[in-house]
């Protein structure tokens, strides 16, 4: 008889976990739905990444007080692939193959994501990617969430050139030495070129990652600048923000003489700078802090408010910025588009993806692209202000679609599809 029972107890549990299997969702978690977090916490891109891991666990907390996910809870597993690019793959692998997550929400740096690429082509797992990145990409199993370069380098650097935006002529395409930055600035050369700008206008530098040294730089950008209205175009990325602006200011460079656009700043990283010199250089994104729409009020009071609860560090100075903006988004929508496949399944859940929206705190209504896996985002260019906030000086009338494939670069004509 005991062993009858054991025999039908046992049939039960493998069809309840066959159905488990079935339904995509892992078989021995079926109260939780386990979601990966890949930052860095550590090194060179820590004082970006931190901040996303972290706005990443509130959304995970403010969905779970909503009922979760099909009725389960979200289970968030963070690791910290500490700004090693070739970590990021092992620590991607670890997540889906040991910790079998669902999803997973991460990277910043262009390299840190081409790693891990392969990892979720093989597995069939899904990488969302929150950041601004330089295009000539296009993968079933990654949805970008930040910007393709037709929605924040080209219409920054066309408002560089522009009345408004001091009518540049000469351009310094300044960036840390890796694969975003050469292939966004490969794409602006294109581009100034189509403008009838010359290559003699144009200047190309690039600094390894951590740098701290830019006195030379500095003075050089300085002496170019005498030769024409010039502007600079910063893709640099990480903690050699604070170096660069701190020799700006040593170098009495101000925006009115050289404006600086870049693309891998915002609010954090202003954190750890004093903001007096570089009032008036601007940043261009699909969000700021300072954007006024009741979504932004709600979504900033949150942040601040879970900052303090958490007693995260400098929690009394806590801001939000684009790419926070976008994990939420992106982790949101994902969300929605597994309620809608009702399953985990990768290939269900990107079915699910496309045409998703969600009211962003940016204040528009953002739409998951229904063929190349990217947001279609509104453009804002803001100014630095002495709090390290930003005034918004110009933005689209509304989201903008992206072009993963700049039509800048020969051969992508009619590649903006999966």
């Amino acid at each position: 008889m005991q062993t009858r029972r054991t025999f039908v107890t046992s049939i039960g549990r493998i069809a309840a976990a066959a159905a488990l299997v079935a339904s995509g969702l892992p078989a021995h978690a079926a109260d939780t739905i386990k979601i990966g977090i890949l930052h860095s916490l550590s090194g060179t891109m820590a004082i970006s990444e931190t901040s996303l891991k972290d706005v990443a666990l509130m959304t995970i907390d403010e969905i779970n007080a909503n009922g979760g996910v099909m009725g389960k809870k979200l289970e968030a597993v963070v690791v910290d692939p500490a700004s090693n690019w070739p970590l990021f793959a092992e620590k991607a692998r670890q997540l889906i193959v040991n910790d079998k997550v669902a999803a997973v929400f991460g990277c910043w740096t262009s390299v840190s994501r081409k790693s891990v690429l392969p990892v979720f082509k093989e597995t069939n797992n899904l990488l969302f990617y929150p950041v601004q990145y330089e295009g000539e990409e296009l993968e079933k199993n990654v949805f970008y969430t930040g910007a393709a370069p037709n929605q924040q380098a080209i219409p920054a650097v066309e408002y560089l050139m522009s009345k408004d935006g001091g009518g540049a002529k000469r351009f310094v395409l300044l960036g840390t030495d890796y694969v975003y930055p050469r292939t966004t600035n490969k794409i602006l050369r294109a581009f100034l070129k189509s403008k009838g700008v010359k290559d003699s206008d144009i200047q190309e530098v690039y600094t390894p990652f951590g740098h701290a040294d830019y006195q030379t730089i500095v003075a050089n950008i300085k002496k170019f600048s005498a030769g024409g209205k010039t502007a600079v175009i910063s893709t640099v990325n990480g903690d050699s923000n604070v170096p660069f602006y701190k020799e700006l200011g040593n170098a009495g460079l101000k925006a009115t003489d050289v404006p600086v656009v870049a693309f891998s700043v915002g609010e954090e990283e202003l954190r750890g700078v004093d903001t007096k010199p570089l009032l008036g250089h601007l940043a261009a994104w699909n969000y700021f802090e300072s954007v006024k729409n009741p979504a932004n009020a709600a979504f900033v009071k949150k942040w601040k408010a879970y900052a303090r609860a958490k007693k995260l560090p400098n929690a009394a100075t806590a801001v939000t910025n684009d790419p926070m903006e976008a994990t939420y988004v992106g982790i949101h929508m994902w969300a929605q588009a597994v309620e809608k496949a009702k399953s985990t399944n990768t290939d269900k859940v990107i079915a699910a993806m496309a045409g998703q929206t969600f009211k962003a705190p940016s204040g528009y209504t953002l739409t998951m692209d229904a063929t190349n896996h990217h947001l279609h985002k509104p453009v804002m260019i803001g100014e630095i202000k002495g709090d390290g906030q930003f005034s918004v000086v110009w933005k689209t009338k509304g989201p903008v679609r992206a072009q993963p494939w700049s039509p800048f670069i020969a051969g992508n004509e009619g590649k903006q599809k999966l």
